[in-house]
């Protein structure tokens, strides 16, 4: 591991000196934990003072749709309370009668429910909870359920509130009792943090509101929109509860959400439609779904992967966004990292 380890601390120092973002944190590691990790450049540009460190809070961004939502719904899949292939309208008393009643859990795993793409909540609905959920669940479809994989963030916002009708709770209790606790993964939460947290916290996007950088608050307006919690996103997480729940994963009886689920939701569930998807996880870019590698990003520069034949994971937490909503180079800086991370083809591609 570390000829590997010194090829990923180089690339991500490139990434800090072509200031893709301003530092980064990162670990690669499988069944029994972390092989190897480490943390590379500034906290915030502005206080050069305060490396990146290990122990670092990151807003995870879309990872929340892992950490929280994929996580719970598989829960509930496997107590029975939920059967993926069902229309929503025949259980779903808050769907019923409205477009979205004909789609089923698994269009919206697979981002193939024909829900409409990215928009922004407020300027639809209001910014009251309760009309945004009336608004969201009430929608006009896009497209037909099945037709088409289209990725819409709509797809998370709707499964965290079937996830909320079916366990009866509110999504943050749902993962915190369902999925964080039981791991141990002690601190992962939903925002606003508390001061002391959030002063550990790896700062976003500047906040005009505030007149300054985001730390410890969700970067997405969705997330903050509704109090913090959110299927979409507003999730914060630590490197090393990343890694237990990765690891979790790969192990032989998994506790929290089970074997079944996992393996069923890393495999190709969209047929012949194009991009391939999983069940919120997608074949890393620059593999093939025979590879099995599989992975799930995070717009604030958030990414992890993993790969059950391989028995290997990966995580790499930075927070671009503080410098950039440019995608280009932290994209190039991710294959990069997966290609050193995983073997592909049988090598591993940082020592070809």
């Amino acid at each position: 591991m570390t000829h590997t380890s010194d090829r990923i601390e180089d690339l991500l120092q490139t990434g800090v000196r072509d200031e893709v973002y301003p530092g980064a944190v990162w670990a690669v590691g499988d069944a029994d934990g972390i092989q190897a990790s480490g943390a590379v450049g500034l906290l915030d540009p502005d206080h050069p003072d305060e490396p990146m460190r290990l122990d670092t809070v990151f807003d995870v961004a879309s990872l929340t749709k892992i950490l929280a939502v994929w996580s719970t719904i598989g829960t509930l899949v496997e107590e029975g309370k939920l059967q993926l292939h069902t229309p929503l309208g025949t259980f779903w008393d808050e769907v019923a009668g409205h477009p979205l009643a004909r789609a089923t859990a698994h269009h919206l795993l697979t981002h193939t429910a024909g829900l409409p793409l990215r928009a922004n909540l407020k300027n639809l609905y209001g910014t009251d909870p309760q009309d945004i959920r009336d608004g969201v669940l009430h929608e006009t479809l896009h497209r037909r359920p099945g037709e088409a994989v289209e990725y819409t963030d709509r797809a998370a916002l709707v499964l965290g509130y079937l996830a909320e009708y079916l366990s009866g709770h509110s999504l943050d209790q749902s993962a915190t009792d369902r999925i964080w606790h039981p791991l141990g993964m002690t601190r992962t939460r939903f925002g606003p943090l508390p001061i002391a947290e959030a002063d550990r916290c790896a700062p976003t996007e500047y906040d005009e509101t505030t007149a300054t950088h985001l730390k410890g608050t969700a970067h997405d307006y969705s997330a903050r929109l509704l109090q913090g919690v959110c299927g979409i996103a507003g999730a914060f997480s630590v490197l090393d509860d990343l890694a237990v729940f990765l690891r979790h994963m790969l192990a032989p009886t998994p506790a929290a959400f089970g074997f079944t689920w996992i393996k069923d939701s890393l495999r190709i569930h969209t047929g012949a439609l194009a991009p391939a998807r999983g069940l919120f996880w997608h074949p890393a870019p620059g593999t093939d779904p025979a590879q099995d590698i599989w992975v799930h990003y995070g717009f604030t520069g958030t990414g992890m992967w993993i790969s059950p034949a391989q028995s290997r994971w990966a995580v790499l937490l930075t927070n671009k966004i503080r410098l950039t909503r440019d995608r280009d180079p932290l994209t190039e800086i991710r294959n990069a990292f997966r290609a050193s991370a995983f073997v592909t083809h049988g090598t591993n591609a940082a020592d070809e």
